[in-house]
Parts: C-alpha cells; structure tokens; sequence
C-alpha cells in the first residue's frame, strides 16, 4: 500500500519535472475550481496535486499536475492505489492499464509497520522512509485517467519482499529510470515492464 510519499525540494532531478508541470495551464485550472494548490515539496498526501510523468499527445513524455485519487463509484475521491495483480480486468483500472499508465517521481514512500496485538486487533507502528537502493528518485508506477476535465491518477502496488513483508503487505510497483519511457507508452505490454521492478530497497525510520 502507498498513501504518502516525500518531494525533496533541492533534488535536480525532481526540480526539473516539478518546474515543466509547474508551467502546464492545468494548475491554473486546479486552483480556480478546486480551490487546491500544487504541492511542490514536503509529505504529499491522497489528494494533493502533484506532478506526473505521462505522454502528450505525440507520445512524448511529459510532466503533467494531476490529483491523488480516482473517484469511486458513490463519486468520492477514496480509491488511491490499484493493485497490479488485477488492475487488468477490474473494470475500474483495466483501460487505464492498458493505455494510460503514468510514473509518479518521488524522492522516497512512507509505510507505516502493521501488525496484530497479542489480542487479535490490527496495530500500526513505526513509520519508515523506503526508496530503492543506489538511487535518489523513486520512480512509482501508476494509472491515469480524465474525470470531469481533469488528469487524476492511482499507484500501483504489488506483493513486497520478503524484508518489506515485515511491515506491510504491499508495496508500490517501482521501476529503474530506463523503463520510464517504456511504462508510459500507450503501445507497450505493462505485464512484461512489470518484471523490471526494483526490490532491492533501503528502509529507514522516519519521524512520524
């Protein structure tokens, strides 16, 4: 599971991604009818606006602001990660992963540890910082889509290592840089980009 990830303000990689989706007219957009601003740096959060890799028009990437969170079915803003395993057929996701598949640039996610009390109830720990090992972005997988004139997108998640299985039981679909291309293309087989996904993760506590 994936619901918060950190934006690191002086990372030239995110700064650069950041300031192209900065210029797009949508955050404009955002601000005048959703009364929300776009979140540059910090602890992001389901719900915030952000930057997004996807492909314009040409099939270029490209840095887009998009809102955490597809709308469910009674049209509240609950549904913030997609399972990979099903994404393909769940008639929520399967057309989003079949052609409009984002990356969602983070510096690291947060989990929170679960696990049960010696009375059966479900417990939350520490919080950890994780990001993959020998790299400084995080390079989350996603799935877009348009609701009412807007760009809004989920991440993905999958089983997690054995390491990270002792916090939580999923974990977001992270790939290496040179699949981000791949990933985002419409014409490409996610299934198989799937098997590029990075497990080698660094794990640190954080401050909650």
């Amino acid at each position: 599971m994936c619901t918060r990830y950190a934006l690191e303000k002086d990372l030239p990689e995110l700064k650069d991604i950041i300031d192209a989706a900065s210029r797009s007219r949508l955050v404009q957009k955002f601000i005048d009818t959703h009364a929300r601003p776009f979140i540059t740096y910090g602890e992001i959060r389901p719900t915030d606006i952000v930057s997004v890799l996807a492909p314009n028009p040409k099939g270029e990437r490209c840095a887009y602001p998009m809102q955490w969170g597809f709308l469910s079915k009674d049209n509240k803003r609950t549904l913030f990660n997609a399972r990979m395993e099903t994404a393909g057929v769940k008639p929520t996701f399967k057309d989003a992963w079949k052609s409009h598949r984002c990356i969602i640039p983070a510096s690291y996610y947060y989990e929170w540890q679960h696990f049960k009390s010696p009375d059966g109830k479900e417990k939350t720990g520490d919080k950890f910082a994780i990001q993959p090992a020998g790299l400084t972005v995080t390079w989350l997988c996603g799935l877009y889509r348009i609701e009412d004139g807007y760009p809004v997108f989920v991440v993905l998640t999958k089983d997690p290592t054995k390491e990270l299985s002792k916090i939580h039981d999923r974990m977001p679909l992270i790939l290496p840089t040179d699949k981000i291309d791949d990933w985002i293309s419409p014409s490409s087989d996610p299934e198989e980009i799937a098997r590029y996904a990075l497990e080698d993760m660094v794990i640190e506590k954080a401050e909650s």
